[in-house]
């Protein structure tokens, strides 16, 4: 039997909900492009609860310890004296989420010999060494599309929120205050902006159809170039860099993985390029920009505004200079865990789970690496240093 080491996020600070605010969830059953959502042989929990925490357990509990299988929970996950220090040399599977990742560093893997599986509950396994991963014959899988929607959803709630200097208007009538000219002195309309995305995988597509009724001008870069009907359709302005992109948009939105080629990429070059005034929204990963770069930029009135989810580390310190840059939306990392979101991504899971456990086939779509080697979507949208 094995053991099974889940890595979430807190509980509630007021305890796990005995309530909710809806009685239920829209029933999906697929994707665009006509993927199906996932499909395990049954659920252990009600879809719309909270199953990302602790004691949400992603559903799994039940299934896992009536197979004889040993479950660890914890959200115990940095530092040498963690819980998830203390059981991983004997794991055999370690699930964790972007949203709390559980980093599984060279380091880690050499301490964790039995290790075969590495899940993220979600999407983006950039907190996996894909290198090590390869090098140790460790697959890696991902829910990939479970949050697709969810996240492009907080992308155009991003973009919104900062054109119009949403969230300082709300803060004036939260305060008792009536200050309309403080409120609209930073306030524009999307209408007629030039609105590009770094990446137009199934997020930026999404994005991109989601900010079409806008009436924007809408550009896209991607290493995969879309199909021309895709561009016709939804008139699209291809740009074969993002540093082309960048020049060309009002609003730029990030929604790439995070790999040796996009690491860094919005650097202190790239952001002086861009128009005075834009705006640039991050819920792909930190580290595609640079952290410092981006606050200087907002200070000194280069960039009119910044928001993103996504940060590094994941929690972010409490001195983190994104808490308290001017003119930024940020969000803890909840753009792709919404209670809608849990439902899928916790059954992909399962079903991820059964298939290993079966010895069947894990869905192609969800492997980022098998057999040694970049695998499925890995192998689409991710790069290794490993030339084997």
């Amino acid at each position: 039997m094995a053991k099974v080491l889940c890595v979430l996020y807190d509980d509630p600070i007021d305890g796990y909900p005995t309530t909710y605010a809806r009685d239920d969830i829209p029933a999906i059953d697929h994707y665009p492009g006509g993927q199906s959502t996932p499909s395990p042989a049954a659920l252990d929990f009600i879809p719309g609860r909270l199953l990302g925490s602790v004691s949400g357990a992603l559903g799994l509990r039940r299934f896992l310890e009536d197979a004889g299988h040993e479950l660890v929970v914890t959200s115990d996950k940095d530092g040498p004296d963690s819980v998830f220090e203390r059981e991983l040399p004997d794991a055999e599977v370690v699930i964790s989420q972007p949203f709390w990742p559980a980093y599984l560093t060279a380091d880690r893997f050499a301490k964790a010999s039995r290790l075969k599986l590495a899940v993220t509950a979600g999407i983006g396994s950039d907190h996996v060494d894909l290198d090590a991963a390869v090098a140790r014959d460790v697959t890696v899988a991902e829910v990939t599309y479970s949050n697709s929607i969810s996240v492009a959803e907080h992308v155009v709630m991003m973009i919104l929120s900062l054109v119009r200097d949403y969230l300082p208007a709300h803060r004036v009538a939260a305060d008792g205050g009536w200050n309309i000219a403080d409120c609209v002195a930073r306030s524009y309309d999307l209408e007629g902006m030039h609105v590009g995305t770094v990446a137009a995988g199934r997020i930026g597509l999404a994005v991109l159809r989601r900010l079409a009724p806008f009436d924007v001008r809408l550009h896209y870069t991607d290493r995969h170039r879309l199909p021309r009907a895709t561009e016709e359709e939804l008139g699209l302005t291809f740009h074969p860099t993002a540093a082309d992109l960048a020049t060309a948009c009002d609003v730029v939105t990030i929604n790439a993985p995070l790999h040796p080629q996009t690491e860094g990429l919005f650097d202190e070059k790239l952001i002086a390029s861009m128009k005075r005034g834009a705006y640039l929204v991050n819920t792909a990963r930190a580290r595609i920009v640079d952290r410092d770069a981006v606050d200087r930029a907002l200070r000194a009135g280069h960039l009119a505004g910044y928001a993103g989810d996504v940060w590094f580390p994941q929690p972010a310190p409490a001195d983190h200079p994104w808490r308290t840059m001017p003119h930024q939306g940020m969000t803890p990392h909840i753009s792709g865990s919404s209670l809608s979101a849990q439902a899928r991504y916790a059954a992909g899971t399962r079903e991820i789970l059964e298939s290993y456990f079966a010895g069947t086939p894990i869905r192609d779509e969800y492997l980022i690496v098998d057999g040694g080697a970049l695998a499925g979507a890995g192998a689409h949208s991710y790069s290794t240093t490993t030339t084997t």
